[in-house]
């Protein structure tokens, strides 16, 4: 086996401890956990793809790797070192790993200011792994993601007997969030989680339901009756139209600071009502949706424009991550359920996405059949080959 490269994918895992006893170690940990990388990169699905991926390769899997034994792991190994696998240290890895790909493209998630710098935006949000709830015990894991590249930097799961709201503190603990805008829905519009990332150096952007009544209501009169401005600024408003799919959709971004003095918030800023309004050409149909949020961003970081820009965003974390990995890595159908192994595997799709966005793929699908077909690239990105 090669020498360990600190910044690659199998460098930050390489070195983890092997939760097995002496008597079960038949292979190598870190030959275990390059057949999984490599076979996730390649698009296997399932831990029986990920071994008959491994048995087609065998014997130049065997003769890259040189492993002690000349063999490749079966299934059977497989599903115990995922069932076994240290949950808690594999996020703390795969999250030092993330940092190194997010800190290398500042770009990414950024938002410029309209007077001053920009910010960069990351979204918190939960997901049930449904295939393991099938027959096994309901896992809930709740990300941390950039905006934009869908990078997680950070995911926990959900204790069953509390709810998402719990795990957030843990998710954004000892991270300097200085410079970032954290977007998340209604559930996590929490005074606490709004005064911990405040005392933490960032803003936030929370969606208003009624989950909080006082909230919701006092933003809700304010751009249905809206008072004369006191100045110029205190209001303003952001519109633009997106045709496509056969319909017209129009957004609208308003903006107030007129409850800044009136809602007791910590650090709020702004209050938002974001309208879309949309048109069936073929048939004429119109609908209206309307949401309400609040930002600590203060006009001289986000005009409405910002803003809007900033909330459409935050959906990254539903439609680059949670989806491809339910649609193109089919983890919904999948029937893993034991042990820790539907938290580990959900985690390295994770580190798979990420990595293979950092290369320069956009569509996923094309990236799985491209490393397919060529067992030297799939090693060779994941670090288990110099290149």
């Amino acid at each position: 086996m090669n020498q360990i490269n600190y910044t690659t994918l199998m460098g930050k895992l390489a070195d983890m401890p092997d939760p097995r006893s002496t008597r079960g170690q038949r292979y190598e940990w870190r030959f275990i956990l390059t057949i999984i990388c490599g076979a996730l990169l390649s698009g296997q699905k399932s831990v029986r793809g990920m071994a008959q991926w491994a048995f087609l390769h065998g014997r130049e899997i065997v003769e890259v790797l040189q492993p002690r034994r000349q063999l490749v792991p079966s299934a059977a190994t497989l599903y115990r070192t995922l069932r076994a696998m240290d949950v808690d240290e594999l996020e703390l890895r795969l999250s030092d790993y993330s940092a190194v790909i997010d800190g290398d493209d500042r770009v990414m998630g950024a938002v410029a200011g309209p007077q001053q710098g920009s910010v960069r935006g990351q979204a918190i949000d939960g997901k049930e792994v449904r295939g393991a709830g099938k027959q096994g015990a309901p896992l809930t894991l709740v990300s941390l993601v950039r905006h934009e590249s869908a990078v997680v930097l950070a995911q926990q799961a959900v204790d069953q007997k509390t709810n998402e709201i719990t795990v957030v503190p843990a998710l954004l603990a000892d991270r300097d969030l200085r410079g970032t805008v954290t977007t998340m829905d209604a559930l996590l519009t929490q005074q606490e989680i709004a005064r911990q990332i405040l005392d933490q150096g960032g803003d936030y952007l929370m969606v208003v339901k009624r989950n909080q009544p006082t909230l919701f209501e006092a933003i809700e009169l304010l751009f249905d009756s809206p008072p004369i401005p006191a100045s110029a600024d205190e209001y303003l408003r952001y519109t633009y139209t997106n045709p496509g799919h056969g319909r017209i959709e129009t957004r609208i971004l308003e903006s107030s600071t007129a409850l800044n003095d009136y809602l007791k918030w910590p650090g709020m800023a702004q209050v938002l009502r974001r309208t879309r309004r949309s048109i069936v050409l073929k048939t004429g149909e119109i609908s209206e949706h309307v949401t309400f949020a609040i930002t600590s961003l203060h006009r001289s970081l986000a005009w409405p424009q910002q803003l809007e820009a900033l909330w459409r965003a935050h959906w990254t974390i539903e439609n680059r991550l949670h989806y491809v990995r339910d649609e193109s890595m089919g983890e919904d159908r999948s029937t893993l359920r034991s042990g820790n192994a539907p938290h580990a595997l959900a985690a390295l799709r994770n580190a798979t996405l990420a990595l293979l966005r950092y290369e320069g793929w956009s569509n996923i699908p094309d990236a799985f059949r491209y490393f397919a077909a060529s067992l030297h690239k799939s090693l060779q990105i994941v670090g288990a080959l110099e290149t």
